[in-house]
This record gives C-alpha cells, sequence and structure tokens, in this order.
C-alpha cells in the first residue's frame, strides 16, 4: 500500500467521525463506505478476531514516532501474528494517535508510517492485516476519553466487529495498559495485559482486570491459541475463547 492511499484512507476516516457526530474513525488504511446500515451477519458467519496496540506492544514504543526507520517490532511479534492467522483469527490494529490532535506530527506523516509497518508484517512474516483503527483525539479533563474511539472506550473495537462481521465474543484485545484491556472488555472481547513497560497508572477496577498478563509475545499465543502453538508450521485450530 502506499502512503498516498494511506493517506487517503485516514482523510476518510476522519471526515467521517464529523459525520457520525463522536463514532470511531473508519480504518486509517482504508476508507470504506461502511458507515451505511448493513445487514448483521448470522452468528455461525462471524470471525474471531484479535485486536492489537500498537505502541508498546505490536512495536517498540518511540514517543509520537512517525519515521519508519525507527520502527522496532517486540520480539517475535510477527511471527506470533503468523501463527494466529493460521490459526483463524483476523487481525487488526487498534491505536490511540493523539500526536495528531496536539500536532505532534501529520496526517500525512501518520499514513507513510502506517504504510511502511504493514509492509513490513508482509516482507518479515506474510501477514496481511484486516484493518487499522486510529482514534486521532486528545484525551479529556484527567485523562477520561473525549469520544467514543479513544481506549478504553470500545468504540474503534465495536465499529469494526460491525464493519467485519466479527464475533467479540471469541475475539481478543492484546496491549500494553489496562486503558486496552478496559477497551477490549467493555467491547465484549477477553483481553490480555502485555506488560512492557507502559502502564504507569494501575488504576485497577474488574473492568480492567486482564484474563492474564504477558511479558512476550509466545505467552500471548500461549493464552489464545494454547502453548502447542506453532509459530511456523502447521495450521492451528481457532481457539474458543470465553469473556473475560
Amino acid at each position: 500500500m502506499s502512503a498516498a492511499t494511506a493517506l487517503a484512507g485516514l482523510w476518510s476516516g476522519l471526515a467521517a467521525f464529523g459525520r457520525d457526530g463522536g463514532a470511531p474513525p473508519p480504518s486509517a488504511a482504508r476508507g470504506r463506505a461502511d458507515d451505511a446500515p448493513q445487514r448483521t451477519p448470522a452468528a455461525s458467519a462471524l470471525r474471531p478476531a484479535v485486536f492489537i496496540d500498537k505502541d508498546g506492544t505490536l512495536i517498540e514504543n518511540v514517543p509520537y514516532n512517525v519515521d519508519p526507520a525507527l520502527l522496532r517490532f517486540m520480539p517475535g511479534a510477527p511471527q506470533a501474528l503468523a501463527t494466529l492467522a493460521r490459526a483463524g483469527y483476523a487481525l487488526l490494529i487498534v491505536t490511540n494517535q493523539s500526536g495528531l490532535a496536539r500536532g505532534h506530527f501529520t496526517r500525512a506523516q501518520f499514513a507513510h508510517l502506517q504504510a511502511a509497518l504493514e509492509q513490513r508484517l508482509r516482507d518479515e512474516a506474510g501477514v496481511e492485516l484486516l484493518d487499522v483503527l486510529v482514534c486521532p483525539h486528545a484525551p479529556g479533563p484527567g485523562g477520561a476519553p473525549a469520544c467514543l474511539c479513544r481506549k478504553p472506550a470500545p468504540g474503534m473495537l465495536t465499529r469494526a466487529a460491525r464493519r467485519h462481521g466479527l464475533d467479540l465474543a471469541r475475539s481478543w484485545m492484546v496491549g500494553d495498559t489496562l486503558d486496552d484491556v478496559e477497551a477490549g472488555r467493555r467491547a465484549g472481547c477477553s483481553a490480555l495485559h502485555f506488560d512492557s513497560g507502559g502502564e504507569t497508572l494501575w488504576q485497577r477496577s474488574p473492568l480492567r482486570t486482564p484474563l492474564a498478563t504477558c511479558t512476550d509475545w509466545r505467552q500471548v499465543l500461549d493464552a489464545i491459541v494454547g502453548p502447542s502453538a506453532d509459530a511456523t508450521g502447521a495450521p492451528l485450530p481457532v481457539a474458543t475463547s470465553g469473556t473475560a
């Protein structure tokens, strides 16, 4: 995907956000006319997904970075995503990017970074993301969401489920803060805390309690597809997950 294509999708997403009066924006990567009412797929046709936070979970956290040269995957992350895809999970990034609202980088710069990230996943692990959803808003007073898409609000996840026919009850959220955990649980997913140092406040509540805490992507795989998951080999059965 070119940076120009990604940029067009991001602009489309932010424009749709304004039309929706606070609903989460469509994918920054792909513009789709999916805001019109859609027929709900039969439950048997719904697909499980893994929603992945970007900074501090999929890649090393470099605050407000938009330079593709500084992209560093967390150890084992691309290979783990390939395993999850073979197991039948759709893969989506859901990311808060308040740097857009704060003026730290432009939509064009972020689109360029996103295109590079997606291409590296393809090149290094054969991974194709189903979608990338971005909240471009700054938090409200006290860090509370000022929109329906910024995690810990579940808007990006529920919107993706409607768009793509995802089964949230069999899906997972993986992120490095308890805001990620809460977003996943509010959406009806199981949630894993990827403890890479991103959580600093530790404001706990029942909705901010993960099913498990993981410190690497091997442990994420163990939690989702089981300890027999093969990161390089045969197809894996889809794990059946309960809502944490």
